[in-house]
């Protein structure tokens, strides 16, 4: 989908690194591309490379979101992009509760001659963003863009 964040994977990474490196020399200050590597996993929060290329392999999940994060996907075959107003884990389930705020209303009914817009839908999903339940043709009635 377009306007979705990409999602930066171990190549994107190490690309940074390179740059790091090559903008250090540019000062006068040398760097070998493994203490680069370590220095672009700490700019992200994480503690080493290794778990930095680990999170770069796994992809985003559910988890990786916050509330107020801007999110993408398909509800009930219509595109969709909104704001993640609230998320909560379910237990250890695996699952989550997610209450997202489209930025232009869906319509969710899919007759000529009538309409039911939303604004607003609060589903549970799994951590790949979609819903166990699923319309008539066997797709989620959710499915997230990550």
């Amino acid at each position: 989908m377009t306007g979705m964040p990409h999602t930066p994977t171990a190549t994107d990474y190490k690309a940074q690194a390179r740059r790091l490196r090559a903008g250090l020399a540019d000062t006068g200050h040398d760097l070998t591309h493994s203490a680069a590597l370590e220095l672009v996993a700490r700019q992200h929060g994480v503690r080493d490379w290794n778990t930095l290329s680990a999170l770069a392999a796994r992809g985003r999940s559910v988890a990786d979101l916050t509330i107020g994060s801007t999110v993408a996907g398909r509800y009930l075959g219509h595109d969709f992009t909104g704001e993640l107003v609230a998320l909560h884990a379910l237990s250890k389930s695996g699952r989550y509760r997610a209450s997202i705020q489209f930025d232009t209303p869906v319509d969710v009914v899919a007759f000529d001659s009538f309409s039911a817009f939303r604004r607003r839908v609060t589903v549970t999903v799994d951590a790949t963003g979609a819903t166990t339940e699923k319309t008539s043709d066997g797709r989620p009635h959710l499915q997230l863009a990550l």
